[in-house]
C-alpha cells in the first residue's frame, strides 16, 4: 500500500524503482560469476539483455520490464494502493520508437502506451502523475474522479501534481476537476457521491457524529451512507461495532443506509434505486447532534 511523507512517496518493498545493469552490479563489487551463480540460483532474476531484478520484485514490475516497458496507467495505481476500477491486462508504457513486432509467446494481455515518459531510462514505473493521466483516459468518468480523489487523498498527488495532470490532458478532461473530493477514503465513496450529486442531493464525507464517529456520508444532513467491503468489514467485532454506531446514529435521530462495496461496483443501478428512493422518503426525525468534520478515527 502506497503511504506518502512529507516529501517522498514511500513504495511497496517489493516495488523497486530501478533495473540493475551488470555495469551496475560490477561498480557495487559484485563479480561476473557473482552475477551468473544470482541468476542461476534465483535470487536475481534476469528479464532482457543486461535488465535484472531481486527475485522478490512484484510480477507484474518483471512482467513490464521482460516486456520492455515501465509498469503503468491502472496496472501501477493498483499496485500502489490508489483506487482503479478492475482492468483486464497489464497495462505498461513503451517508447514510441520501440519495437512493434510481437516476441515469441507475447501475451493478448498486455495493454501498451506508446508514449514518452519523463522517467529515466532504467526506470520502471512511470512517474505517478504519467499513470494517473493514462488511467483518467482508460476509465469511465466516474471511475476516474474515483482514482483521483484516491490519489489525491493518499498524497500520491498534490494540489500542483493534478494541475499538472489535468494540464497533460485533453480539454474534454477539465469538467472533472471541479468533481474532486480528497476526503473520500474509498473509490466506492467517491462513486456514492457522485450518484448523489445527480439526484442533486447536498452530500458531506467523512463527517463526524458526536456518539457515533466519523460516517462515509451525511446526505442532507440526516441520512448516513456507509460504504463497507470485506476488507474493513469482514470480522464479528467489525460488525458489532457497525452495529452499535447504527444505533447511536438512529438515537440521535439519523437513519444509516450500509450498502456494499461489490453493489457500488458491480450493480450501479440498483443501487442508485435504493438511494432515490431513501432520499424521496426524508428523515424521520430531526438529527439531534453536533456534526464536526474530522480525520481523526472512527
Amino acid at each position: 500500500m502506497l503511504r506518502s511523507s512529507a516529501d517522498r512517496l514511500v513504495l511497496p518493498r517489493d516495488v523497486p524503482t530501478t533495473v540493475l545493469r551488470r555495469a551496475h552490479l560490477r561498480a557495487a563489487g559484485v563479480t561476473s560469476r557473482q552475477i551468473t551463480d544470482a541468476v542461476r540460483d534465483g535470487q536475481l532474476l534476469r528479464l532482457r539483455r543486461d535488465r535484472y531484478l531481486p527475485r522478490d520484485t512484484d510480477p507484474q514490475v518483471c512482467a513490464a520490464v521482460h516486456w520492455g516497458g515501465r509498469l503503468d496507467c491502472v496496472s501501477l495505481l493498483r499496485l500502489l494502493g490508489v483506487f482503479v476500477r478492475e482492468h483486464a491486462g497489464l497495462h505498461i508504457q513503451l517508447a514510441p520508437d520501440a519495437s512493434r513486432t510481437p516476441r515469441p509467446g507475447e501475451s493478448t494481455q498486455i495493454v501498451r502506451h506508446w508514449r514518452p515518459s519523463s522517467g529515466a531510462a532504467d526506470d520502471v514505473l512511470v512517474p505517478v502523475r504519467e499513470a494517473l493521466c493514462a488511467a483518467v483516459r482508460c476509465q469511465r468518468p466516474r471511475d476516474a474522479i474515483a482514482t483521483l480523489d484516491s490519489a489525491w487523498h493518499l498524497g500520491a498527488v498534490d494540489d500542483d501534481g493534478l494541475a499538472d495532470v489535468f494540464a497533460h490532458l485533453p480539454r474534454r478532461y477539465r469538467s472533472l476537476r471541479p468533481l474532486l473530493d480528497r476526503r473520500a477514503e474509498a473509490g466506492t465513496e467517491t462513486l456514492v457521491r457522485l450518484m448523489l450529486r445527480n439526484l442533486g442531493r447536498h452530500v458531506e464525507l467523512q463527517v463526524r457524529l458526536d456518539g457515533v464517529g466519523r460516517v462515509d456520508l451525511l446526505v442532507d444532513g440526516w441520512l448516513v451512507i456507509e460504504c463497507d467491503s470485506l476488507s474493513h468489514h469482514g470480522t464479528w467485532e467489525d460488525h458489532k461495532r457497525d452495529r452499535r454506531r447504527d444505533a447511536a446514529a438512529v438515537g440521535l435521530g439519523f437513519t444509516t443506509l450500509r450498502l456494499l462495496a461489490e453493489d457500488i461496483l458491480f450493480r450501479p443501478e440498483r443501487v442508485i434505486e435504493v438511494l432515490r428512493r431513501a432520499v424521496s422518503r426524508g428523515p424521520r426525525a430531526t438529527p439531534q447532534t453536533v456534526r464536526v468534520h474530522d480525520s481523526g478515527e472512527r
